[in-house]
């Protein structure tokens, strides 16, 4: 799902974290900021909520839609447009948001609705293949959110350099798989085996949800600097939406591997 890596950084940015929402550079400011204008970690996680509700209306909004169709015995792929519209809007809006920070306050609850709309079709897609999949698929992504979060903060995990250089690096090698076989499905060609339900297929599936889980570390890490270093208040919203693009990957790749659990 190329739309869960919007926008490009440089390398030097990438290596020190694998979601381009949430650089180092993303963080710094000419001028220090004081008072209420300042970033602070409550402020992000009020901001993180928000958009997570938006995007659970929106989901729930095509998630009826979708299911309605089937129960009617009807082509749901009348909604197509509702989520290719979705994934297309949401890359739009994570690119204007990556470039144009200042702008997140508006955009990042922007985002959380196309990206909604997108997941609600997918998600009933899933779940009329596989009843209970996103049940399974949703509680997993906050256990594994929560669980990680203690971690962090109980320092069990530390984001040192060598963590976030081998974080990168493996989220990078699963982006460019992933526009490999993006390209390759263009001309009717696929990669054997990893969009299969054998074990070779499951153990990739695996590992990319174990890279998607450790991009929350550094989610945590990049937020907690945010704050530390004083950033602007709208930088909130900024470091929700990156926060939020590592969650949707991280249910999508959840979702992609009980199916093909499920499957076997």
């Amino acid at each position: 799902m190329c739309l869960l890596w919007e926008g490009r950084v440089s390398l030097s940015e990438f290596m020190r974290t694998s979601n381009p929402a949430l650089s180092d550079k993303a963080f710094r400011v000419d001028q220090p900021v004081a008072g209420a204008k300042v970033m602070t970690i409550n402020g992000t996680v009020n901001k993180t909520g928000i958009l997570l509700c938006l995007l659970w209306v929106a989901a729930l909004f095509t998630w009826d839609k979708t299911m309605s169709l089937v129960q009617a015995g009807e082509n749901p792929a009348v909604l197509y447009p509702w989520m290719i519209g979705g994934a297309i809007g949401g890359f739009v809006i994570a690119l204007i948001t990556v470039f144009k920070k200042t702008a997140a306050p508006f955009t990042a609850p922007l985002y959380a609705i196309v990206e909604g709309l997108f997941l609600g079709v997918l998600s009933a897609f899933f779940e009329v293949q596989f009843p209970g999949i996103v049940f399974q698929a949703v509680l997993l992504t906050f256990g594994t959110l929560l669980a990680l979060l203690f971690a962090y903060k109980t320092g069990l995990i530390k984001a040192t350099e060598n963590f976030k250089l081998g974080v990168a690096a493996a989220t990078g090698g699963i982006f460019v798989v992933y526009m490999i076989s993006m390209v390759l499905g263009f001309f009717g060609v696929s990669i054997p085996l990893i969009h299969e339900s054998g074990v070779v297929g499951i153990g990739f599936s695996l590992f990319v949800v174990v890279i998607a889980a450790l991009n929350l570390v550094l989610d945590f890490d990049f937020i907690e600097n945010g704050a530390e270093q004083g950033a602007p208040k709208y930088l909130e919203w900024y470091a929700a939406f990156g926060l939020l693009v590592t969650l949707i990957w991280l249910y999508i790749e959840l979702l992609r591997l009980l199916s093909k659990l499920r499957s076997r």
